[in-house]
């Protein structure tokens, strides 16, 4: 997944809103790389997709957020795991709401 979107045989792109629900065929493993090289296994499977630190130009924003209140950078995750998408963001009512699921776009 790239800003957003996972490459499917190269063709296909799929683009997640900020708020989607997912869930993972199994538990979720990443390398945190600014912690270790050692894979980490965390033990949920479901996730809401985020954009985090929207006002940092030039770092990666797309995220998971897991139950427990975790949020790990796409980037980090290892490939080939497969997640389905449970449910669509709600149209936003507040604008706050409308804030949260703005898009970061950054553009040079």
């Amino acid at each position: 997944m790239t800003a957003g979107c996972r490459l499917s045989f190269s063709t296909t792109a799929v683009c997640i809103l900020p708020g989607t629900e997912l869930a993972f065929s199994e538990e979720v493993k990443c390398i945190p790389f600014r912690l270790s090289w050692k894979a980490k296994t965390i033990n949920f499977s479901m996730v809401i997709f985020r954009q985090i630190n929207k006002d940092v130009p030039r770092v990666h924003h797309d995220a998971l957020e897991f139950p427990d209140g975790t949020c790990v950078l796409l980037t980090d995750l290892l490939e080939g795991q497969q997640a389905t998408v449970l449910q669509l963001p709600a149209q936003p009512k507040t604008p706050a709401e409308a804030e949260a699921q703005t898009r970061v776009v950054y553009v040079g």
